[in-house]
């Protein structure tokens, strides 16, 4: 509480001073806090590192100064970008609006929201901003740096943590023995035809895309099913675009294609992998499916899989979600998803600062649903669960040919 009311006071002296009086002042509270006080009252104030550091100098200079008059009138001086482009704050509203962490559709759920990656998205629209403005103005609209209240406990397993830590621990033992580790999920389906996407895109003024008014089934030309392969070492992965059913079958495709692409290429004296993947779905811990299908890979390929799940409500965590989907959301925001061509290349053509590289393929196999794998086929897996959480824990052996 008294730390609150020593940064509101300094605050009240900081908006009466001119603007070389308020160089000085901050200039002054950043040298008697020491190592990090510079960046601490660009927080605070919004005072740029280079000002607060020319504030610095004059501070240290023998020369005296004299600060009775104005540096500038009122008024002079570069305008504020918000006075420059109002329309930024809308922007910026709407990326600080972006829905929670976890959630792939929205733009910024992989971030913290720092000003770095906000800056960073403002210049992908087409703003000329920096950190420390952005900062600013987050201040002015009255937002302020907090951390997370955990208030909402949700449907969390009892042995979710520890779950978590084998399944870092053995990814990092794979890692270290240069085995690959991949993480594995279905995206949202996608109604391909002329349909609103949300989002916006840059266009020639006036010239918006034109889609249908209604969104019918009956206008629709299909529906893309994505089922995504993400190297977590490499950073590269396939998309699986499929147009019949997600089945356990379609799902280890999907490895398989990522194995041809790029596994068998990048750890050709592997003999093992290992999968993360949710504990539902077509790839889902209690899937028969899954695991006959995966016992199939395993044989052709001849690698022992080992899988991990994730634990029930935790699908989020999958780093898949906000290392590769996060990113394909973003660049067909606002694209309509004319047909399967424009899927594929749409996901194709998504490339990250951290160089992220995605191969997407059309699906055109019909995979039938309801698919009974009998308790002699369950028996004839060459399945070895792991001791801990053997439920979400196995490794699938190939079996002798």
């Amino acid at each position: 509480m008294a730390e609150r009311t020593q940064k509101d006071t300094m605050l009240k002296v900081f908006g009466t001073l001119n603007e070389a009086q308020a160089r000085w002042f901050v200039a002054r509270e950043a040298m008697i806090i020491g190592h990090g006080g510079i960046k601490k009252m660009c927080e605070l104030t919004g005072l740029s590192k280079p000002t607060i550091i020319k504030g610095i100098k004059e501070l240290k200079a023998k020369e005296k100064f004299d600060a009775g008059e104005r540096i500038r009138r009122p008024g002079a001086g570069r305008k504020r970008i918000e006075e420059r482009n109002p329309e930024i704050l809308k922007v910026l509203k709407e990326i600080m609006d972006e829905t929670t962490a976890g959630d792939p559709m929205s733009l910024l759920k992989w971030t913290s929201k720092s000003t770095y990656q906000i800056k960073d998205q403002l210049q992908r629209l087409g703003y000329s901003i920096t950190e420390d403005t952005v900062g600013r103005i987050l201040k002015e609209m009255d937002y302020s740096l907090q951390a997370n209240v955990k208030v909402k406990e949700g449907g969390t397993h009892k042995d979710r943590d520890s779950q978590f830590r084998y399944i870092n621990d053995l990814a990092k033992e794979f890692m270290g023995w240069g085995d690959p580790v991949i993480s594995i999920d279905a995206k949202k389906k996608e109604r391909v035809g002329d349909f609103k996407n949300p989002g916006r895109r840059w266009r020639p003024k006036g010239s918006p895309e034109e889609v249908n008014v209604y969104d019918y089934p009956s206008l629709s030309k299909g529906t893309a099913i994505p089922y995504g392969a993400y190297d977590i070492q490499k950073n590269n992965g396939v998309v699986n675009v499929g147009i019949s059913h997600e089945t356990a079958e379609f799902a280890v495709e999907s490895i398989r294609r990522w194995w041809k692409q790029f596994g068998s290429h990048q750890y050709p004296n592997t003999k093992r992998m290992l999968i993360c993947a949710d504990g539902g779905g077509s790839n889902g811990s209690r899937n028969r499916a899954w695991k006959f299908y995966l016992q199939l890979l395993s044989d052709e390929i001849s690698l022992s899989i080992a899988v991990c799940h994730y634990p029930p409500g935790t699908s989020k965590w999958n780093k898949i979600e906000h290392r590769m989907f996060s990113f394909i959301s973003m660049n067909w925001r606002g694209q309509p998803l004319v047909n399967l061509e424009t899927v594929v290349n749409m996901i194709s053509a998504t490339t990250t600062k951290s160089g992220l590289r995605i191969k997407a393929f059309l699906d055109t196999k019909y995979y039938k649903t309801g698919i009974k794998i009998s308790d002699e086929q369950m028996q004839a897996l060459n399945l070895d669960p792991h001791n801990l959480y053997p439920q979400w824990n196995y490794t699938i052996v190939p079996r002798e040919k």
